[in-house]
């Protein structure tokens, strides 16, 4: 069934028209999916009515569904299967001080899903269920474009650096440390290159986040100053898609080559229910994740 595409520029974000997710997709219409994919990185599909299990099922055409973090931190149920990243397990607003909350608040930095597991995130799908009324919107950074334009001194630095990401690196920045043993052994860091080669298109493209903390070969301060550069740089507005979310929207976007990251709204006054789905990279085998003690000693 042919689709229809809307994009929002010329080569990043697009909504996607003519398409039921609830149905099952023949071979043609999944494969104009996989190349509007492969050209734009970010792909709204409006006004959908999903169940979890259909929202899964899209989903699980881009790769291994991996299993929400919220699954590592003690003490947190699950409000649906562990598949979907989600709110609150009693569909209740956190309170102000509640240890989930706090912790989903690194979701307000600059970052790509699942840089920090091994292997790394592909595709992330967020079905919106409730949205709030002011604020909440999601934005979006394509580290392609971000890379193209790179002074040509500093890609050739970057060629070669490895990275080191860590939830508990990004959740720190915001002064969140009181991670448990067992989720500093969950949250170990893996090492990812700052700059890789998408095979579909062979682009070029940045792959950073808020969750690196240390660089090979760099001190602590200069990676840190670098990491800071690169974001300033990505997140520049001619590089950015802002999605204003409207209930049924289902927006799912390439982790190799983007970052995102929520805007404020009041979480403690509005509902904002949605769920995500991520799936596992299958072409990543780079780095697997360090022993628990390499983090042990800084936290």
């Amino acid at each position: 069934m042919p689709i229809s595409i809307f994009p929002f520029t010329p080569s990043f974000a697009a909504e996607v028209g003519d398409i039921d997710l609830s149905r099952p997709l023949d071979a043609g219409t999944l494969q104009a999916v996989r190349e509007a994919f492969t050209t734009y990185a970010v792909l709204a599909f409006p006004a959908q009515t999903l169940t979890t299990e259909q929202h899964l099922a899209f989903a699980a055409h881009f790769g291994p569904l991996e299993v929400t973090v919220q699954r590592a931190l003690r003490n947190e149920k699950l409000r649906v299967r562990e598949e979907i990243a989600n709110m609150d397990a009693e569909g209740k607003l956190w309170k102000k001080d509640t240890r989930i909350r706090l912790f989903q608040m690194g979701n307000r930095l600059w970052h790509t899903d699942s840089s920090f597991k091994a292997p790394s995130g592909y595709a992330s799908l967020l079905y919106a269920r409730s949205v709030a009324p002011i604020g909440g919107h999601t934005e979006f950074a394509d580290l392609r474009a971000a890379c193209e334009a790179l002074p040509a001194a500093l890609k050739a630095r970057l060629w070669g650096l490895i990275a080191e990401h860590s939830l508990i690196y990004s959740r720190r920045k915001l002064g969140f440390t009181t991670f448990t043993p067992e989720e500093k052994v969950a949250f170990a860091p893996v090492h990812r290159p700052l700059l890789r080669r998408l095979a579909e298109s062979d682009r070029e493209t940045l792959y950073i986040a808020s969750h690196i903390g240390r660089i090979r070969g760099l001190t602590d301060e200069e990676a840190q100053t670098l990491v800071k550069e690169l974001i300033a740089h990505a997140t520049q507005r001619q590089f950015l898609y802002t999605h204003r979310w409207r209930v049924g929207d289902l927006v799912m976007w390439d982790n190799r080559c983007t970052m995102h990251r929520g805007t404020e709204y009041e979480d403690t006054r509005w509902p904002r229910d949605l769920q995500r789905a991520t799936t596992s990279d299958r072409s990543d085998a780079f780095g697997a994740a360090e022993p628990a003690s390499a983090l042990a000693a800084d936290y």
